[in-house]
């Protein structure tokens, strides 16, 4: 029986490419960068797939993949790579701006309220994730939220889900599973830590690692419980 389900939330419960897309759009306007068009968006998208793998690796810090994924993408473009600190932390605040849940998620969460206890766990920086948090409602509709630059550790890193852990006494680990669209975060830290895990999976992308559970839609969720 699962007690807890560990959510992520970026790509999971909330469409991360729509704030993605507009965040990087309106940060070009302000920072009067001209347009940015929807081709430079999917190309700055995949950058920032790589840095943020390369964070889980613990190949960089994550001061170093903020900045870093935004010179890389610049100076591809023409643009000064000194703009990317201050254009990094308008990004920030920018990713709060537009909130869209996947297909289902909202009612997902709503209807498991009572029946599990629903975490959520998220790499994201504090400042987009608090204002995302707000802004979806997933503040309060979540029992627990941990952000890991409040845990001091990143998925997969064990010792981030070791403060979920402790945040849930009385639930063993065979009773708590992990829904998120990363492998190489969400499912990899759920096999580190003995958790099931559930690969959110909506484009049938193919993958090598074994998980419990495969989904395509948030909504079926339920049907594993």
């Amino acid at each position: 029986m699962i007690k807890a389900i560990l959510w992520d939330i970026d790509g999971t419960l909330i469409d991360f490419k729509a704030g993605e897309k507009a965040a990087i759009k309106a940060c070009f306007n302000i920072f009067g960068l001209g347009e940015c068009p929807d081709e430079w968006v999917a190309e700055y998208s995949e950058i920032n797939t790589r840095y943020w793998r390369l964070l889980e690796q613990k190949k960089k810090e994550k001061p170093q993949i903020l900045v870093g994924r935004f010179r890389e993408f610049f100076s591809l473009h023409g643009i000064d790579p000194d703009v990317a600190p201050a254009f990094n932390e308008e990004y920030q605040v920018r990713l709060g701006d537009t909130v869209l849940f996947t297909e289902g998620a909202e009612e997902t969460v709503k209807a498991l309220r009572g029946r599990v206890i629903q975490c959520g766990v998220t790499n994201g920086t504090l400042v987009a994730q608090s204002r995302k948090l707000k802004k979806s409602g997933l503040d309060t509709l979540l029992d627990q939220i941990y952000i890991s630059e409040k845990v001091g550790f990143e998925k997969p890193d064990p010792r981030f889900f070791d403060a979920v852990f402790g945040g849930l006494p009385g639930v063993s680990r065979e009773e708590i599973m992990i829904v998120g669209d990363s492998q190489t975060s969400d499912m990899e830290g759920g096999r580190r830590t003995g958790i099931k895990t559930c690969f959110y999976n909506p484009r049938a992308l193919p993958y090598s690692e074994k998980v419990d559970f495969e989904i395509k839609r948030v909504s079926e969720v339920a049907s594993l419980l």
